[in-house]
């Protein structure tokens, strides 16, 4: 695999990086660039949901609106997935109610759907080998008839976003032979190629080395400041206190805890959520400003 040895793979080709820069002019892109149209928020209402009649939690209740980035936290096996394949209709919920702008996301077509919700998974592989421009490409499926292939805008348009974003230069190379980061940066991508306004992303940082960590958390908070939903579920408390509008908490009892992160992410709800003796400091910068942090404690 490659290795992020130089930054010419989120730069320019000088190996120059000014992550900023490549924000502020994805911010002009979105705005100048995309369609128009009401934002539509993503409603959960005592939703219950499991497999085979036997729910992992009950009476989860959450809203994604315009500029939220929600993160979700919680132990492996707690339901984190599953909640995410309720959202995108691969499992139907055992009870409660899941809406789109005030409609029950059950009624509605695959494409009207796509059209609001997009999915970045943590990692994607492909059956057989596509370059970067047509993972990315699979981004407008929705928005083309069955035997429709893409248009020259659409292939104009996929090289815009993958350029704003820093990686149109990877846009020739197999999907399957990228790096981490520069493969979730694409998957990135093709969520924007779809146009919706709603992001959901399954922990959009694992298994990245932490300055790609750092890059797709920036970039998901400029998204949001643009205006997009997002929930993004993330393994690590910080993330939270770093980009998040507000968190949800689900323990390993079914327990959930929502509210701001100031309120949530707090050191006696990790513990009893992760089962560790751990700490929730505040950390003041040099411009004065103040960041909260978690540390465990090793025994």
């Amino acid at each position: 695999r490659h290795v992020m040895s130089n930054a010419v793979a989120f730069g320019n080709s000088t190996g120059h990086f000014d992550f900023n820069r490549r924000c502020t002019i994805l911010l002009y892109y979105l705005v100048t660039h995309t369609t128009k149209k009401q934002f539509m928020s993503l409603t959960i209402t005592d939703l219950s949901c499991g497999y085979h009649g036997v729910p992992l939690f009950s009476n989860f209740n959450l809203t994604v609106d315009k500029g939220d980035i929600v993160c979700l936290l919680g132990p492996n096996g707690v339901g984190k997935t599953t909640l995410f394949k309720t959202i995108l209709g691969f499992i139907r919920p055992e009870s409660g109610h899941i809406t789109i702008d005030g409609k029950d996301s059950t009624t509605l077509s695959r494409r009207t759907f796509a059209a609001h919700v997009a999915y970045v998974p943590q990692t994607s592989e492909t059956p057989f080998p596509l370059k970067t421009i047509d993972v990315v490409l699979t981004g407008c499926a929705g928005q083309l008839s069955i035997f429709d292939t893409p248009h020259e805008a659409d292939y104009k348009r996929a090289h815009q976003i993958l350029n704003e974003l820093g990686v149109d230069h990877l846009s020739h190379r197999q999907f399957d032979e990228l790096s981490g980061g520069e493969r979730q940066m694409v998957l990135i991508a093709r969520a924007l190629m779809q146009n919706a306004q709603i992001l959901i992303m399954d922990e959009p940082t694992s298994a990245l080395d932490f300055g790609n960590q750092m890059r797709v958390l920036s970039c998901v908070k400029h998204l949001a400041q643009h205006g997009h939903g997002i929930l993004m579920t993330s393994h690590n408390p910080d993330h939270a206190y770093l980009c998040g509008s507000s968190a949800t908490l689900i323990m390993d009892n079914g327990t959930i805890v929502s509210g701001s992160v100031e309120d949530v992410v707090t050191a006696d709800n990790l513990q009893r959520t992760y089962h560790i003796d751990i700490g929730v400091y505040d950390v003041q910068e040099d411009d004065g400003t103040h960041i909260r942090t978690c540390i465990p404690h090793l025994t």
